[in-house]
């Protein structure tokens, strides 16, 4: 049982021990300041280590960016080129396989695909992607499409989304990342991608999602203009849909860059932010299995502190990142296997390798995989 000190805390102690979920007033408590950090983090530990015991996952992954021109200027994005901009490009099939070759080689399970909403590039453009990668290389689970990239192929095609989903699906599609959520509450979302499909329609794609057997991610982007009731907000948003579909595998808050970006003039979250907002997902999304540190945007010192702050998950291996870094991340832009198991181990925690799906992976010699059958 785990001794409060800050007396405010003393029902919320009770409610986490109990099992019982907490409120908005209660993840408000949670973010005010004068709410001790590592009272939190005790709280959130021992809510991970309940659902997940003392392991910490990774995978072997890379990522695709297939352009970075888009249609959309959302000011917290860095990465977005305007279509004549010299740093705009769009990558050939050619360079598209060659990716998923080299993912291959390296012994990745899974290729995260986003990028940018191409207006010269039509929905078969995307689809081809998919199954292109998947006819080649049909071990590689393809995790692709955001819910505003769905939106926007809701625009191209008039096609309903559980139509999308589905051909996507037989394309070769594994599962969705959660990119896109930003923050939910209209007071933020109008304010810093006011075109972008809105928490109602980012939602209602996801719980298509889940209905069609389809698992996905979600996130949460802090650490800019919005405030303590914004994120926690967005949290009970998220538990919501999850109570309904149980369909969200991770979740993944993701600290704002402000660099190269219309926000410039903001700081950048505070690890203390970070390991604050880490620990309030975990007690707040009572229902999503894991939480993930996601090491490209912490940093990795803050990312390996996590995992004693309700984080199970370190991602992965993260070839070829490119979003985060435009906004002025200074993590590296991949890190070995080797690096990753002596983080974790280095926090106490049991490294285990898992595939998108959350099964564990068993490797031979040869760097050959298989899920595990344990």
């Amino acid at each position: 049982m785990i001794q409060t000190v800050c007396p405010e805390l003393k029902s919320i102690r009770e409610k986490v021990e109990a099992g019982a979920r907490l409120s908005l007033d209660d993840g408000l408590l949670l973010y005010d300041p004068a709410t001790p950090l590592h009272e939190v983090g005790e709280l959130a530990n021992l809510v991970r280590e309940n659902k997940n015991g003392n392991v910490a996952f990774y995978n072997i992954n890379t990522h695709l960016n297939p352009t970075n021109v888009c249609v959309y200027r959302c000011i917290f994005c860095a990465f977005r080129a305007d279509l004549r901009d010299k740093k705009g490009y769009v990558m050939s099939d050619e360079q598209i396989l060659a990716r998923g070759q080299e993912a291959v080689e390296n012994g990745c399970t899974e290729m995260h695909i986003v990028g940018g909403l191409h207006h010269q590039k039509n929905y078969e453009w995307y689809v081809n992607i998919i199954r292109i990668l998947h006819n080649a290389y049909p071990n590689l689970h393809l995790k692709a499409w955001t819910g505003v990239e769905i939106n926007w192929f809701e625009f191209l095609t008039k096609k309903s989304v559980q139509e999308i989903l589905l051909e996507l699906k037989e394309a070769g599609l594994g599962s969705m990342p959660g990119g896109g959520a930003e923050i939910f509450h209209p007071e933020v979302r109008d304010k810093i991608c006011e075109h972008k499909s809105d928490a109602t329609k980012w939602l209602e794609i996801h719980r298509t999602a889940h209905e069609n057997d389809i698992k996905t991610n979600c996130t949460m982007l802090y650490g800019h203009i919005e405030n303590d009731y914004h994120r926690v907000d967005h949290l009970i948003r998220l538990r919501d849909l999850q109570d309904r579909t149980g369909g969200f595998q991770t979740f993944i808050p993701l600290a704002f860059h402000p660099e190269n970006t219309g926000l410039a003039e903001l700081k950048k979250p505070s690890s203390i932010m970070d390991l604050r907002t880490i620990a309030i997902s975990r007690l707040m999304l009572d229902n999503i299995p894991h939480i993930k540190a996601y090491w490209i945007m912490l940093g990795i010192e803050t990312a390996q502190t996590a995992l004693a702050y309700g984080a199970d998950d370190l991602d992965g291996t993260v070839r070829h990142e490119l979003i985060y870094h435009d906004a002025g991340a200074t993590t590296p832009e991949i890190l070995s296997v080797p690096r990753i198991r002596e983080l974790i181990k280095e926090a106490g925690r049991d490294p285990i390798e898992r595939d998108t799906l959350y099964h564990h992976v068993s490797r031979n010699a040869a760097n050959e995989w298989q899920v595990a059958t344990d």
